[in-house]
This record gives C-alpha cells, sequence and structure tokens, in this order.
C-alpha cells in the first residue's frame, strides 16, 4: 500500500509539473497580398496557358514578398520584393510591361508608404528607370520630399545608383497593339485629357501589402498608367492616400483603377478612415468605398487592404482582379470574380 501511495504521489507531481509548464507563445501573424490590376479579365478573354502564367507569376511574387516576412524581414522591404518580381514581368503593367502613351513612349508611377513612421516616397513620370518602386523608396528614405516627378526623378535615380534602362527597355508586341487599338478608337472624337476611356485603356497597377512579426504595415504601388495617356498624365499609383496608403494599427491599402476616381475620392486614406474612427472591419470598410462610393461616382476598379490583425479583403467591382494572399496558413491566387 506504501509503495502504492508513493507511486500515486509521483504520478500526481509529474502531471502537475506537466500543467504547469507554459505553452509556445503563438507566432505573431505575418501577412502579405498583392494585386496585378483590375478590369475585364475573365475566361473568355484569357487561355488556359494565360491562366496558368498569371497563377504562376502572382504566386512568384506572393513567395518573394513572404520569404521576407518568413525570416523575420520588414513589411517595408516584403512589398518591394513582391513588386521586383511583378515590374519585371511583361504580364504587368509596370515595369517591363507598361503600358504607351500616346507618343509610343512609357512613363511609369510608382509609390511606397511606411505604417509604421507614415512616411511616403513617390516618383511619377518616370522614363528610365528600370524599377520605378526602387526610385519611390529611395525617396522616402533618402531625400526630404515624398513625390519626384519626370526628368528631375530620373536624375534623382541615377544619381542614388539604380539602374537605368532606355525607354525601349519598357517595350512588349501586346502593349504596342493596345496603343493602336486605343488611338484608332480614338481619333476623330476629339479626344482630350479629360475624356474618359471605355475598354480596359485605364486599367492596370501592380501592388502590395503586408504586415511583419513586429506588427508593422506597409503599402506599394507600382505602374505604368493609362494606354495613350497624354499631357504628363498622371494617376492614382504614386498619389498618397488615393492609391497607397499605410498605417499602423490600422490598415494598408493598394490600389488599382480608373486613377481619376480614386485620386477624387482619395480611395486608400478613406478605407483606412472609416477602420481608424468608424471601427469598422477592413472588409466593411473597403466594400463600403469600392462597391459605395467609388461604383456610384462611375469609378471603377479595386484595392486589397491588410489589417493590423493579419485579415485581408481584395474587393473589385470589375469582372476580375489579378489577386493573391499568403499567410502562415492560407495562400491563394486568383484571377476572376466570385
Amino acid at each position: 500500500m506504501k509503495r502504492l501511495l508513493t507511486g500515486l504521489l509521483l504520478a500526481t507531481a509529474g502531471l502537475t509539473a506537466q500543467a504547469a509548464t507554459p505553452a509556445a507563445p503563438a507566432k505573431k501573424p505575418i501577412a502579405i497580398a498583392i494585386h496585378g490590376g483590375a478590369g475585364t479579365i475573365s475566361r473568355a478573354n484569357l487561355s488556359p496557358e494565360q491562366e496558368k502564367a498569371y497563377h504562376a507569376k502572382l504566386q512568384e511574387a506572393l513567395d518573394a514578398g513572404y520569404a521576407v516576412l518568413d525570416k523575420g524581414g520588414r513589411a517595408l522591404d516584403a512589398v518591394q520584393a513582391a513588386i521586383l518580381v511583378m515590374e519585371s514581368s511583361p504580364l504587368f503593367n509596370a515595369g517591363l510591361g507598361a503600358v504607351y502613351n500616346w507618343d509610343g513612349e512609357h512613363e511609369l508611377d510608382a509609390s511606397i508608404m511606411d505604417g509604421k513612421t507614415l512616411n511616403a516616397g513617390a516618383v511619377a513620370g518616370v522614363k528610365h528607370v528600370k524599377h520605378p518602386i526602387l526610385a519611390a523608396y529611395k525617396v522616402m528614405t533618402d531625400s526630404p520630399h515624398v513625390m519626384l516627378a519626370g526628368d528631375g526623378a530620373d536624375a534623382f535615380a541615377r544619381e542614388e545608383g539604380l539602374e537605368m534602362v532606355d525607354n525601349h527597355y519598357f517595350d512588349t508586341e501586346f502593349r504596342k497593339k493596345a496603343l493602336d487599338k486605343a488611338k484608332k478608337a480614338i481619333q476623330g472624337t476629339g479626344y482630350q485629357a479629360r475624356n474618359y476611356l471605355a475598354g480596359d485603356y485605364k486599367y492596370g497597377t501592380v501592388g502590395a501589402v503586408a504586415l511583419d512579426e513586429d506588427g508593422n504595415l506597409a503599402a506599394a504601388t507600382s505602374t505604368g498608367g493609362m494606354t495613350a495617356k497624354r499631357y504628363g498624365r498622371i494617376g492614382d499609383s504614386p498619389v498618397i492616400g488615393a492609391g497607397t496608403y499605410a498605417e499602423n494599427g490600422v490598415c494598408a491599402v493598394s490600389a488599382t483603377g480608373h486613377g481619376e476616381y480614386f485620386i477624387r475620392l482619395n480611395i486608400a486614406a478613406d478605407i483606412c478612415a472609416r477602420v481608424r474612427y468608424l471601427h469598422k472591419s477592413v472588409k466593411e470598410a473597403a466594400d463600403e468605398v469600392i462597391h459605395g462610393r467609388l461604383q456610384k461616382l462611375g469609378g471603377t476598379g479595386g484595392v486589397i487592404v491588410l489589417g493590423a490583425d493579419g485579415s485581408i479583403t481584395q474587393p473589385f467591382n470589375t469582372e476580375g482582379m489579378y489577386r493573391g494572399f499568403k499567410t502562415r496558413t492560407q495562400n491563394q491566387t486568383l484571377l476572376y470574380g466570385n
């Protein structure tokens, strides 16, 4: 009996010690979401081979950004890593795949924002920076400014040691055909910069939002702008608050669509303001803006939004939007509407 009681006491002590052992702390959330543009994206317009190519490139971009976060890296570096992949692909209207302006050249825009400091940088209308998103980051970190444009932005990027290319580097046959089609449709219509362009001429942007393990948010956007644009037209992508916004504890947003409307409605900042002041979820806030204010005004496009808790939403009011997201537990790329 004595031996039995001793055994029971030892066993009980073991169970007590086991129960007292603290559980391993849960890993903090990390997440990245991306988009590659919105517009008339449907199964009727894409072959199975094209679908496969888009899924593969979106996944490559997600993997590049997530790898930074998974190693404990910054959200700021993750969004750049993802966008560099898309700027290097002719599939998207950014970097290598940028559309042509009216004069047959390429004018590129990009922006980035740090949710921790609310610091931001942007470039608009650059023609020779191979990766505009890197130029935007340099403006943020190595200048006292938020936005630089045109020849000055190119000169700044060159002085900062970024890789520069001839404007023809951005040429692609697909985008040239789109320009020819747009000019044919526009000729004789009295086209001015203020006119609305039908079709997909106004769509196409890439963007990324990220949350790192320190709870820092970041957002970034890059684009070739609007096909057949004139007069130095600049859309929402380099405009902080319109196409890009990030604030720790609130949300991070990158937009794509008809930029004039996104500028007028300050879309990215409006979504975060609803989260901050009205305590909306990122889904509620984004839906109200994209399917409410934007659509009511006649604007089209979409956004990717990442909350401070890692929640993700990607609403759009077009047929489709190239998009994807990756977290510790989820990984998905999508093309079409729900």
